[in-house]
C-alpha cells in the first residue's frame, strides 16, 4: 500500500489532483466553522441536545457537524443528493427527460443543469421553512428581511459547495460530491469514538477495558470487511455475440457480460426510509409537539417512528416501527432498481446487437430471465443493507450507544463506496502509466 501510494505521488498529474482536492476539502471544512449572520446559535445548540438519538442525528452526521453550529455550509450537500434523487425519479416519469438521459454527453449536461436550479429551489424552501418555523427563537431579529436573508446566506452556501464539488469532480480525485460527503461523515470520528471509549472502556478495569476494546475492533473490522463485499459484490451475466457478415469480412463472435451489482440501490434506500420516518417527528418538532412525552395515540405512533425508541427493553412495544423500517428499506431497494434498471430494454439491445445469453432465447425469455436474477440480488442487497443499518439501532436501545456513531450503519457503506471508487480512479490513471495499483498489488 505503501509503495502503491508512492508510484501515485509520483505522477505529476496525480499529485496536483490531489493536493487540488485537498485544498477544496480545506475550503469546505473552514466554511463549516463560521456561523450564518443573524442566526441564535445558542437556541439552536439547546434545540439539539433535546434531538440526540433521534433520526436527525444522520442528517447532523453527512453535513459534517455544520447544522448544529448553523454555519454557512449548514445545508451541505444534501439538498443536491435530494435534486439528484428526484432528477433521476422524474426521468422515468417524463419522456423528455428520459431523451436527454440517452443523448449523451449533451444530454446529461441538460439533466445537471436541472440538477442545479432544483438544488438551489430546495435550498430556499428548506431555508426559508427553518426561519419561518423555529420563528424568533431561530433568528436574534424576527423580520422578513432577515428571514430572506438569512436563507440568502444558506442557499449561497449550498450553491458553493456544489461548485466545489463540481470543480474536485474535473480537476481533482474521485467524484466531488461524494468526497464533500466523505470528509463530513470523517470530521464526526473522534466524538464518536470517545462515545465508544465512555461508553464501553471508561470506568472499567483493565482486563475489561482490554475485552471490551478488542470486541469493538473485532465488531469493526467484521463491519469494514461485509460492507466491501456488499459494495464490491457482482454477479456477472454472460453475452455472446454471434458472427455476421459486413463487407467481405466476419465480425463478432466475441463473449461479454453484463455486471449486476449485489447492492444495486446503494445506500439510497436506507435515505429514503430514514427519511420517511423522520418527517413525523420533524413536523413535531417545528409545531412544539412534545411527543416524547405522548398523551395521545398521535404520540405513541410518533414515538413508535423514532428510531432512538427502538430496541429498548423497558419498551419493547416501539420497537414495532423497527419492523416498519425495514419493511420499508426492503421496498425502496426494489423500487430504486425498477427505475435504474430495465430488463426488457437491456434484453431488447442485446438482440439488436445480435447477442444472446447462453441457453437462454433472445427476447422475453431474456428479460424474465434477468428480472429473476436481479431480484434475488436485490434481496440479499437489502439483506446486508438491513444487517449494517440495523447494529447502530441495536446498540443505541441496548446500551445507549448513541446514534449518530458514523462508523456503523448507515455512514458506513457510504464511507467504504466513496473511498473505494476514489482508490479505482487513481489505480485506473495509474495502470495508464504502468503502475500497480491499490487492488492488484
Amino acid at each position: 500500500m505503501f509503495k502503491t501510494l508512492r508510484n501515485a505521488l509520483k505522477v505529476d498529474e496525480i499529485r496536483r489532483k490531489l493536493l487540488f482536492t485537498f485544498l477544496m476539502i480545506v475550503v469546505v471544512r473552514f466554511g463549516s466553522q463560521i456561523p450564518t449572520p443573524g442566526v441564535n446559535t445558542a437556541f439552536v445548540r439547546e434545540w439539539w441536545s433535546n434531538q440526540t438519538g433521534t433520526a436527525f442525528n444522520f442528517f447532523n452526521t453527512i453535513t459534517g457537524s455544520s447544522f448544529t453550529q448553523m454555519s454557512i455550509f449548514a445545508l451541505s450537500i444534501t439538498p443536491y443528493i435530494t435534486a439528484s434523487i428526484i432528477v433521476q425519479l422524474l426521468t422515468i416519469a417524463i419522456p423528455k427527460l428520459e431523451e436527454l438521459q440517452k443523448e449523451g454527453e449533451e444530454g446529461r449536461k441538460v439533466i445537471n443543469q436541472i440538477t442545479r436550479y432544483l438544488n438551489i429551489g430546495l435550498s430556499v424552501i428548506q431555508s426559508v421553512s427553518m426561519a419561518i418555523g423555529f420563528g424568533s427563537r431561530f433568528l436574534i431579529h424576527y423580520t422578513w428581511y432577515n428571514v430572506l436573508f438569512v436563507a440568502l446566506i444558506m442557499t449561497a452556501g449550498s450553491a458553493t459547495l456544489m461548485w466545489i464539488g463540481e470543480q474536485i469532480t474535473d480537476k481533482g480525485i474521485g467524484n466531488g460530491i461524494s468526497i464533500i460527503l466523505l470528509v463530513n461523515i470523517l470530521s464526526g470520528l473522534p466524538e464518536d469514538f470517545r462515545t465508544l471509549y465512555t461508553t464501553f472502556i471508561k470506568g472499567k478495569n483493565v482486563a475489561l477495558g482490554i475485552v471490551s476494546a478488542a470486541v469493538i475492533l473485532a465488531l469493526l473490522l467484521a463491519l469494514v470487511v461485509f460492507v466491501i463485499y456488499l459494495q464490491d459484490g457482482e454477479r456477472h451475466i454472460p453475452v455472446q455475440y454471434a458472427k455476421k457478415m459486413q463487407g467481405r469480412k466476419m465480425v463478432g463472435g466475441q463473449s461479454s457480460h453484463i455486471p449486476l451489482k449485489v447492492n444495486t440501490a446503494g445506500v439510497i434506500p436506507v435515505i429514503f426510509a430514514s427519511s420517511l420516518l423522520s418527517f413525523p417527528a420533524l413536523i413535531a418538532n417545528f409545531t412544539g409537539f412534545n411527543y416524547l412525552a405522548p398523551t395521545n395515540i398521535g404520540g405513541h405512533i410518533i414515538k413508535m417512528l423514532t428510531q432512538s425508541q427502538w430496541c429498548n427493553p423497558n419498551q419493547p412495544i416501539y420497537t414495532i416501527g423497527l419492523l416498519i423500517y425495514l419493511a420499508l428499506l426492503v421496498f425502496f431497494a426494489y423500487f430504486y432498481t425498477s427505475i435504474t434498471f430495465n430488463p426488457i430494454e437491456v434484453a431488447d439491445n442485446i438482440k439488436k446487437q445480435g447477442g444472446f445469453i447462453p441457453g437462454i432465447r433472445p427476447g422475453k425469455p431474456t428479460s424474465q430471465y434477468l428480472e429473476n436474477i436481479l431480484n434475488y440480488l436485490i434481496f440479499i442487497g437489502a439483506t446486508g443493507l438491513a444487517i449494517v443499518a440495523v447494529i447502530p439501532i441495536i446498540l443505541t436501545g441496548l446500551f445507549g450507544v448513541g446514534n449518530s456513531l458514523c462508523f456503523f450503519g448507515n455512514s458506513l457503506i457510504i464511507i467504504v463506496g466513496v473511498i473505494m471508487e476514489t482508490l479505482k480512479q487513481i489505480e485506473s490513471m495509474m495502470v495508464v502509466r504502468s503502475y500497480k495499483g491499490f487492488l492488484t498489488e
